[in-house]
């Protein structure tokens, strides 16, 4: 699971949202999870031997053969490429070339340099290996579009061909998760308008929340974006090449001629006003080099077909990534084998046996399942991006996607959370699903995190998909348990870390409920009269 800012166990210890209503906790379907099942599944696919399951590495390789192999103990058809259970995705694996990032200002008859990574960072790029673009300046205010918001930070000005200079993050007035659909935007809503490149400014706001210098520490980590039938990444803007974060202090040089003195623009941004746009009256040229390399590693689906003649064609989409992180390099640990137990081995156990479910059942519900194991999400939901660019089925007839990541099985659980409820008729069917079982549905918690857009179910609602993010709330049933603090602690002792591993008390008893209810949503949406559709109000069913 990608996560980018840390919650601390002291705070989501008081956090107790929600809790179990006082229905009995017996199951209402004829089938049940097994707690064998979950516990077979996850040991394997946390062993040691499979070293971390990192995007392309032969440890991901095994589990996925694994996935596939179960779906096809359970009959369940394949809904890869060439009849197999496999979509195989291509990848381009990027990373700068040593000393090679360059950034010169010139203005007027004057010319200066900005160093690097000091003073400006710069990632790969995964196009060009030699790339130099020099344009013009133009401060765009955060450069955000958005016809539902009332915002154009664009509105009077002329970027085509230039390189625009944006502040970081999006105004606190906005709601946070769209706020973070249309902060990821920004490169786009500029591309759009002609500009060839983006300079992101570090504020000192920014600079309490997340160090500049915490920054440099990921400047070594590749890039990586899949590649499409013509071997090109998937970067739909070809001249939109150059970038640049630049620390708040350096970036001064860059308002030496502008009419409103930066530490105006980031006292206006932190009083909640959105700064007004400019020519900063300087040309830039921003350079680098960059080194390539080529991956694959596969998705892994599998259908289980319909019952009724005519929703056979539609699919509830089950989700849950199978990557993890891989080995770490840090000698100072004895331990460098990142399982992944709970991230996300958990979540495809979880799916398996909800497939296992499916089947036992006897009689197939009205709609067909697809369930899809996917890969690359610790390396920004690509598995899950790719296939909703190339989907193995047509995107229209998927209904609604259940995606499972990061399903903390440590507590005995009372509650559950759904980001995306809020947004879909989907809520409705997890709040009934869970609570056949006496669990409740919960707020989400922590909504400045804008989960929902930070898993493998944002590519489909990108796609008009509605789609729902299960995951364990923060409320313990036992008196003597306390669901927030241990998620918390689990977030902040474990998650990305070797200590992720199947030594963590494990709950399978919980894992059993929570693969309860995930199959009972599915059962609710396969076999509804009515397909789920967005609410009127919700701002991811409009998106294009």
């Amino acid at each position: 699971m990608q996560l980018r800012y840390l919650v601390s166990a002291a705070v989501l210890g008081i956090w107790l949202v929600g809790c179990g209503n006082n229905q009995s906790d017996a199951a209402t379907s004829a089938v049940s999870a097994d707690a064998d099942a979950l516990q077979a599944h996850l040991e394997f696919l946390a062993s040691d031997d499979l070293e971390g399951r990192d995007t392309g590495s032969r440890g991901h390789e095994i589990a996925s053969l694994y996935i596939a192999a179960e779906f096809k103990k359970l009959g369940l058809q394949p809904a890869g490429d060439n009849g197999s259970y496999f979509q195989r995705v291509k990848f381009r694996s990027s990373t700068l070339k040593e000393n090679s990032a360059s950034f010169s200002v010139v203005n007027g008859d004057q010319t200066f340099s900005l160093a690097y990574p000091k003073e400006f960072l710069t990632g790969p790029s995964s196009y060009s290996e030699t790339e130099s673009v020099t344009a013009p300046l133009v401060f765009v205010g955060y450069g955000l579009v958005s016809e539902a918001f009332g915002i154009d930070d664009y509105a009077g000005l002329d970027v085509s061909g230039k390189i625009v200079v944006s502040l970081t993050g999006r105004p606190e007035s906005l709601p946070s998760e769209e706020g973070a659909h249309l902060n990821s935007s920004k490169s786009k809503f500029a591309a759009e308008r002609g500009a060839v490149g983006m300079i992101t400014l570090h504020s000192p706001e920014r600079e309490e929340v997340r160090p500049y210098e915490v920054s440099i520490m990921y400047q070594r980590a590749p890039s990586v974006r899949w590649l499409n039938a013509d071997g090109e990444p998937n970067q739909t803007y070809k001249n939109f090449t150059a970038s640049a974060y630049v620390h708040h202090e350096a970036a001064e040089k860059l308002f030496v001629n502008a009419p409103t003195a930066l530490s105006d623009i980031f006292a206006q941004a932190s009083a909640g006003e959105s700064p007004r746009g400019f020519e900063l009256g300087l040309t830039a040229t921003l350079g680098k080099e960059s080194v390539h390399s080529e991956i694959s590693s596969p998705n892994v689906a599998a259908i289980l077909p319909g019952s009724d003649a005519e929703l056979a064609d539609e699919y509830v989409l089950y989700t849950a990534h199978s990557d993890h992180i891989g080995v770490t390099k840090d000698l100072s640990q004895d331990d460098h084998i990142n399982n992944g137990a709970m991230d996300n081995a958990s979540g495809v156990s979880v799916m398996l046996e909800t497939a296992r479910m499916f089947v036992d059942a006897g009689k197939a519900p009205r709609r067909s399942i697809l369930f899809l194991a996917v890969t690359a999400e610790e390396r920004g939901l690509l598995g899950a991006d790719y296939f909703a660019h190339y989907p193995t089925v047509p995107m229209h007839q998927i209904v609604g996607n259940v995606n499972l990541d990061m399903p903390v099985l440590l507590y005995d659980f009372a509650d559950v959370i759904a980001f995306g409820s809020t947004h879909s008729t989907m809520g409705d069917s997890v709040a009934k699903a869970a609570g056949q079982f006496g669990i409740a549905l919960s707020e989400d918690p922590m909504p400045e995190q804008a989960i929902f857009t930070r898993s493998d179910h944002y590519a489909f609602v990108k796609k008009g998909v509605p789609a729902v993010f299960l995951m364990t709330g923060f409320t313990a049933k036992n008196e003597d348990e306390n669901g927030g603090e241990i998620w918390g602690e689990f977030f902040a002792k474990h998650y990305h870390r070797p200590s992720d591993s199947t030594d963590l008390p494990i709950n399978y008893q919980a894992g059993v409920t929570f693969t309860n209810i995930n199959y009972a949503i599915g059962q609710e949406i396969a076999n509804a009269d009515e397909r789920p559709r967005w609410l009127a109000e919700s701002f991811f069913g409009k998106l294009d």
